[in-house]
């Protein structure tokens, strides 16, 4: 069959008006036409682009969509996460996370980089609906328990790789939780473990982050004390944190930096030249949501190679939906331009994912997903 649009976005850059796309029922996309017309076109109204790729979720908090005030600060949406994430029966944290899997579908999501601390999401991997990066989270900020903690995470990690045997859409991979959770002896445990696997980390969402590690005070400070953790022997650094962590992992290993709020072009600049490949993965709703402050994407756009979309979860977001986190952005840059931001959601994130030679572009033998933008910006799912 045959399908155009207004617009065509291939995943990369915008194609020639009057652009035709073959593409076969199972959504495989057979040729791209240039300036031919075939009989039985199928003409849409709005742009046509691969579908989204979500790289930074956590599926596994969906039951507390509103259960977290907004714009508290990171310490204290950290605090409510804890106090509130059990308090809600196994039906119901369920029920949730299979309302926001469908959710994410409707908004033209094809794949997803999901957080996992538990094996909650496994039955979700099995209804083939994604394609999935599991980001097994690993955390610990006590030095003596490293062992111990990576031996937890690893278990669950097990769980998930021998479900892959079942389907070569779903991946996995064991990765720190931020800075400010993992210690350094637990960072080197986690880099040695399949170098070749696709590493993702919180980074640099709060400015407390960054003052833990250049003089070991601010907000994370009374945290721990809070929560009843020893923080003796941890040693300020004098730099930022991604200055600091960034020696303890392997330079070769892909790695996703996630949200990136107080990131400063001293910290893209050296983690630029520090690792092989780096993303930048940017979740502005959520950023907004928990300090009521967006990253400096047009910095990003000016010296980082690679940036990509998440959502992060429904503890701090209002709805799973790339889509509004490219508005957001285009409300805030709009210098940007729609091209671009397109590219980050479709192949930029497919690339993040490892997953580019599947989806992320309109492009012969790739079955993408194809998802149509109205004009209103609502989406529908068209492959």
């Amino acid at each position: 069959m045959f399908i155009s649009a207004d617009k065509i976005h291939n995943g990369k850059n915008w194609l020639p008006k009057n652009t035709t796309i073959e593409i076969a029922n199972d959504g495989t996309i057979i040729e791209i036409h240039n300036n031919q017309k075939f009989e039985n076109t199928k003409h849409y109204a709005g742009i046509i682009c691969p579908g989204f790729v979500n790289v930074h979720c956590h599926l596994e908090l969906s039951h507390l969509k509103g259960a977290v005030p907004e714009h508290i600060g990171l310490t204290s949406f950290l605090m409510n996460v804890m106090r509130t994430r059990n308090n809600f029966s196994e039906a119901e944290k369920k029920t949730a996370r299979e309302n926001a899997i469908q959710s994410l579908i409707e908004n033209g999501t094809v794949a997803v980089g999901d957080i996992a601390n538990t094996t909650d999401t496994l039955s979700l991997r099995e209804k083939d609906k994604l394609h999935w990066q599991t980001f097994v989270e690993c955390i610990g900020f006590n030095p003596e328990n490293a062992e111990a903690n990576f031996s937890f995470s690893e278990k669950i990690y097990t769980q998930f790789a021998q479900q892959k045997k079942k389907n070569n859409q779903l991946n996995q991979s064991i990765v720190p939780h931020a800075p400010y959770s993992v210690s350094e002896q637990l960072f080197k445990l986690i880099a040695a473990h399949q170098k070749e696997n696709i590493l993702s980390i919180h980074n640099q969402e709060s400015a407390a982050e960054n003052e833990l590690y250049q003089n070991k005070s601010g907000a994370f400070i009374s945290f721990f004390k809070e929560i009843g953790i020893d923080n003796s022997s941890f040693v300020a650094s004098s730099e930022s944190s991604l200055k600091t962590y960034a020696d303890w992992l392997s330079a070769d290993t892909p790695t996703i930096l996630v949200h990136n709020t107080f990131s400063t072009k001293a910290d893209v600049f050296f983690a630029e030249g520090k690792f092989k490949k780096v993303f930048w993965c940017i979740c502005p709703n959520a950023n907004l949501y928990i300090e009521n402050r967006l990253p400096d994407i047009e910095l990003l756009n000016q010296f980082a190679q690679n940036i990509c979309i998440g959502t992060d979860s429904l503890a701090s977001n209002h709805q799973l939906s790339v889509m509004s986190e490219l508005q957001t952005i285009d409300q805030n840059f709009p210098m940007i331009g729609w091209e671009l931001l397109l590219r980050w959601a479709t192949y930029n994130g497919a690339c993040a994912l490892k997953m580019e030679n599947e989806i992320g572009s309109i492009e012969p033998n790739k079955k993408p997903g194809l998802v149509l933008i109205k004009n209103d910006f609502s989406i529908e799912k068209l492959y």
